[in-house]
């Protein structure tokens, strides 16, 4: 009774996961539909656990007794997630002990006493992140012994329908399940000679562990990543593209090539001369196979490509600052112009001039400027520069023509005047009143070392009167005395400039005047000053004839008083 009932469960169940193999089969196809929580399904897995055999069948009059010493064993090789073949053998022996205790040898009333076999065919499982569920469908060869018979052991054909589930451990990396159940319907015909023919509707349960290698899950595909540096350049200046890849198998060659504009290099690194490019945005194309030599790129996902932008900059111009020293210059003096010029690209520069009166003479950073012919006033210069590239910059400066100071004439300057007429005995004496006048004289003569001075000797009408009285008689008799009061004045006073303060004679010059008056004008002459055209009305001492007086006291009157001469 009870092997019956096993044996309709394990049908049961057995056709039950045959109905759902088109179910698992049609997820699997479906491409849109929810992957499964699993994403790394095994590629080969190993079963090996206990086997129960219940047999149904008659042979010789004897129905089959159920085996409960079994073991199974099972190889699954997966093509994707869900489908795979499955090759499988178990062994069951009879225990005869259990149901025929005491009796080794029971002659006819034997049953079948084992079956041993192994197929192959068809395996669908459905991958979960817990538990597998999985059915197959196997055809292969059962070895069956019946005692007593002809021939103790045969081959017969058997067909297996069934499934299972396992439940996936933690255990050894996740790759160790335990197999809760597997449940197939069994059917065999054997035949160990005439009358001795059965076939048997077999229910088998088994359960053991499931040992899982490999992956399903492709290699993840090889993926490149390219970055140029710099992103931003001007002609003529390098850059250099870096291909990173990722995924590469380290067993299998990889190929690296490069395309656009100016690239040179065959490994993960490239090099683009920008010399000839023109300005703008540009683009390198990178690409890199992996696979065995000589068959690179073939299989899918093999082969990744990537792309790098940078940017030609067009050259920048130059910039230039001027300036001229001195800014202030009169008429037929020079300057110097200085130019400062500045390539953001550090291109080779020339320099020029242009001005808007009188000349520049030069081409580099300093020129040379020329006011010959230029008017007078603000005279603009213009410094140029130019790169090699035909960038050009300017700036401007200026400086000053001013016109030349004129010197103002010197003219000659009155001084002090010396009045003789406070000494009627000796009305050409140089007194000390005289003297302090004088003394000026000689301090400004010291305080401009080219200036001269001019003593000028005047009289009153009586006194030309008296001299022109006494010529008279002088041309009678040569030894008649002529008095020149003027003339004596003027030569009384130089005499003191001369002996008494050391005034060069050379720089005192003596003359006579015709303003009615005793005294003497003192007159400063400056260098360049012309005294006659200042001073008119003037006639110059011949100093041969007439000569300085010496300074001598009064005579006295009385003896008992004495009067000092004037000082």
């Amino acid at each position: 009774m009870y092997a019956r009932v096993l044996k309709s469960m394990s049908l049961v169940v057995a056709l039950a996961f045959v109905a759902l193999m088109p179910v698992a089969l049609s997820a699997q196809a479906a491409s849109t539909g929810k992957a499964a929580a699993n994403d790394s399904p095994s590629k080969w897995d190993i079963f090996a656990g206990y086997s129960y055999l219940a047999p149904s069948g008659t042979v010789h009059g004897v129905n089959a007794n159920a085996i409960d010493y079994g073991a199974i064993l099972s190889v699954a090789r997966y093509f994707n997630n869900y489908v795979g073949v499955q090759l499988e053998a178990d062994e069951h022996i009879l225990n005869q002990n259990k149901y025929y205790p005491g009796c080794p040898s029971c002659g006819s009333t034997w049953s079948p006493n084992d079956f041993e076999g192994g197929g192959g065919g068809l395996i669908v499982r459905y991958p979960s992140e817990h538990v597998t569920p999985f059915a197959h469908a196997l055809v292969g060869v059962e070895y069956a012994g019946f005692n007593p018979s002809p021939q103790a052991d045969v081959f017969g054909v058997v067909l297996t329908l069934g499934g299972g589930m396992d439940y996936e451990t933690p255990l050894l990396g996740r790759h160790l399940a335990l197999r809760l159940f597997q449940a197939d319907y069994q059917y065999t015909h054997e035949d160990w000679g005439p009358g001795y023919r059965g076939n048997f509707n077999m229910a088998r349960l088994s359960t053991g562990f499931v040992y899982h290698i490999g992956t399903i899950t492709p290699p993840p595909p090889v993926t490149l990543a390219c970055s140029a540096s710099p992103e931003s350049v001007f002609p003529g200046d390098p850059v250099t593209v870096t291909a990173t890849a990722g995924s590469l198998d380290p067993k299998l060659n990889a190929v690296y090539s490069w395309s656009g504009a100016g690239v040179t290099g065959n490994g993960t690194t490239a090099t683009v001369a920008t010399g000839s490019l023109d300005p703008g945005p540009y683009t390198v194309k990178g690409e890199v196979k992996e696979g065995k030599p000589g068959k690179e790129g073939l299989k899918p996902g093999q082969t990744a490509d990537c792309t790098a932008s940078f940017t030609v900059k067009a050259f920048e111009p130059p910039t230039i600052s001027c300036s001229v020293n001195p800014s202030t210059i009169k008429p037929g003096d020079s300057a110097t112009v200085t130019s400062t010029g500045m390539s953001p690209q550090n291109r080779p520069l020339t320099y020029s001039y242009t001005t808007t009166g009188g000349t520049v003479t030069g081409t580099g950073t300093t020129a040379e400027y020329s006011s010959a012919g230029a008017p007078t006033g603000v005279i603009g210069i213009t410094c140029n520069v130019a790169d090699d590239k035909g960038h050009t910059a300017t700036a401007n400066t200026s400086l000053t023509i001013v016109a030349p100071v004129v010197a103002p004439i010197p003219h000659t300057q009155a001084l002090c005047s010396i009045t003789f007429a406070t000494d009627a005995k000796r009305p050409t004496r140089v007194d000390n009143e005289a003297k302090a006048c004088l003394d000026q004289v000689a301090l400004d003569l010291q305080q401009q070392a080219d200036a001269k001075a001019v003593v000028v000797g005047e009289s009153t009408d009586a006194e030309r009167a008296i001299t022109a009285k006494q010529q008279k008689v002088a041309a009678k008799h040569k030894k008649a005395v002529v008095e020149q009061f003027a003339a004596q004045r003027a030569v009384n006073s130089k005499d003191y400039l001369v002996t008494e303060k050391g005034i060069d004679a050379s720089r005192v010059s003596v003359a006579t005047g015709s303003t009615d008056g005793q005294t003497v004008e003192d007159y400063m002459v400056p260098a360049g000053a012309t005294f006659t055209n200042d001073v008119q009305g003037t006639t110059q001492v011949d100093e041969s004839t007439v000569k300085p007086e010496v300074r001598k006291p009064l005579a006295e009157r009385h003896p008992a008083k004495k009067h000092a001469a004037a000082k």
